[in-house]
């Protein structure tokens, strides 16, 4: 049975919410556009150079960063194409409600004395472990927002 959008039924604390099924094609195809001018805005705004943005999404080639950019609407992104720039994407909304702009959008450029850091940039640790990592970073960030 497929799973329905989060928006299908009111939200219930004894219910738990169905998450996008990005294992169909569809599903990808009408995120992908959004998905991708998200993630490029983001990327302008941490000033983040072309390898940097390949290595976050998974060691994409820089040809297919550039085309990614230049996107007409029929592009697709994969399942972990996707998942990366959501955690991506939640990591920038949450320190943006943490942070001035200036200081959210350094951020992860900043080296940090935290405990997941050990003063190393949150950036280089993104890029170094993937998925994993992203999905700590972005946990890290709703616990200092009081949400874990």
């Amino acid at each position: 049975m497929p799973l329905q959008s989060a928006n299908a039924r009111p939200f219930s604390p004894s219910q738990p919410v169905d998450a996008l099924n990005l294992s169909d094609p569809r599903v990808r195809a009408r995120l992908s556009p959004a998905a991708v001018d998200g993630f490029v805005r983001l990327a302008a705004l941490w000033q983040l150079s072309a390898l940097e943005c390949c290595l976050l999404l998974g060691d994409l080639s820089e040809r297919t960063w550039f085309r990614m950019k230049k996107q007409d609407g029929s592009l697709r992104l994969s399942f972990d194409l996707l998942t990366r720039i959501s955690l991506l994407v939640g990591i920038f909304k949450g320190l943006r409600l943490l942070f001035s702009e200036e200081l959210a959008d350094q951020w992860m450029r900043l080296p940090n004395r935290g405990p997941l850091f050990n003063g190393r940039r949150p950036l280089d640790l993104a890029i170094e472990g993937g998925i994993p990592r992203l999905m700590m970073i972005r946990q890290h960030i709703d616990a200092l927002r009081g949400g874990l």
